[in-house]
This record gives C-alpha cells, structure tokens and sequence, in this order.
C-alpha cells in the first residue's frame, strides 16, 4: 500500500469509537450463557406495556453474536400482532419485511437469517416505517441513558429517523455491552429504554 493509498487518519472521536466498539465485541463474544441470557432478555422486551399494547413490532433477527431472538420470533408470531423484520437492501438501506412463518427465514449470501429473495418484493410483505408501534433495535454498545453505537454504517440510524415519535426504540444488549460513556452526535438517536438480563434501564429517547 503506497502512501496515497493510506486511510486518512482516524478523528479523536472515531479512534474513541472504535476502542470502545472493538471491547464491546470481545466482551460479547466472551459472554457465556447466551442462548439462557438472551431468553430472558427477550422475555422483558415481550412483558413490555408498550409490546403488549402494540399491533405492529419490529424484531431484529441476531447475527453472530448479539442478543438471540430468532429462538423467540416463533412465540411473537403466536401473539396475533404483525411481526416485521429487516434487511438490508443493495443500496445500504434497511427495508422491513412483515413475518408470517420463520419459514420465511433463509441464509443469506453474508450468512446471516433474512427474508427469502422472492418474498421481499411481494407488496403484501413490505412494511412503512410509520406503522411500527413498537422498535426492537440491536447494536454494539450502549450506555444506560440510551446512547447507541452500532457498527458504524448507519443503516439503523436512519431507519430509526422516520419511526414514529410515540413508537419506543427498545435496544437489546447483554449487560457487558453496557459503557460508562459513548461520544455521540447531534444526529445520533437515543434510544427509549435498553434492556439486559439485569435490568430494564429508561433512556432519553428522541426527547433529549
């Protein structure tokens, strides 16, 4: 690599951002119980008033390492509310896909869980962001006041631009996911609550 070549150095905020993701990852990779833990989690999430109350939830369905809810999509779907999911589209944006079965569900080229290819297009299957009542979000880190760090490319960011104000965005995360302190930006979005399999922590939401 010649020196044109080089990445341009990192901000002292990217560099801050980056030590913290990168211990945020090796904490979650080294949690032990996950399958026990994340049942927990996701059995919080689901006693939620606001789940609950709520027709239309977005799920994430985990990769690698995050908060396991694909053990739990199958109970929601029993729960008569419509179950939406995302994926990522080829231009980098998210675009949500409403569950009928987790047969639905298949590997995808990056080895991840997504809706099948000949279902995303179908009409009856795509899903406004406008009509969640309710937002699960993933992410790397966390802090207990709702700052969120994902894994840099903002796909969830701007998705969680358009939800409804009066629609929660709940993070799930494992509690060594959790930091003292993330550097955020005006553009960043808090999240309304994070829950962990200690606790269910209140975060500012999009108030702040």
């Amino acid at each position: 690599m010649t020196q044109a070549d080089a990445p341009p150095p990192l901000t002292e905020m990217q560099a801050r951002k980056k030590v913290i993701r990168d211990q945020a990852h090796a904490n979650r990779k080294d949690q032990e119980n996950k399958d026990e833990l994340s049942r927990e989690i996701c059995a919080k999430f689901m006693a939620l008033p606001e789940y609950v109350a709520a027709k239309t939830v977005m799920f994430y369905v985990d990769v690698r390492t995050e908060v396991r809810t694909r053990n739990d999509l199958a109970t929601a779907l029993a729960h008569g509310k419509t179950i939406v999911v995302p994926w990522c589209n080829e231009a980098g944006e998210l675009e949500l896909f409403r569950l009928e079965s987790m047969d639905d569900l298949a590997i995808g080229m990056y080895k991840i869980l997504e809706p099948k290819t000949e279902l995303r297009s179908l009409p009856e299957r795509q899903v406004d962001v406008k009509s969640l009542d309710i937002v699960m979000v993933p992410g790397v880190a966390f802090t207990r006041d709702g700052a969120r760090m994902g894994h840099g490319k903002g796909y969830y960011d701007k998705l969680l631009e358009h939800a409804r104000p009066d629609a929660p965005l709940v993070a799930l995360a494992f509690e060594c996911q959790l930091f003292p302190e993330i550097p955020t930006q005006a553009h960043d979005v808090f999240m309304d609550k994070i829950i962990t399999e200690k606790a269910v922590y209140t975060g500012k939401g999009r108030k702040s």
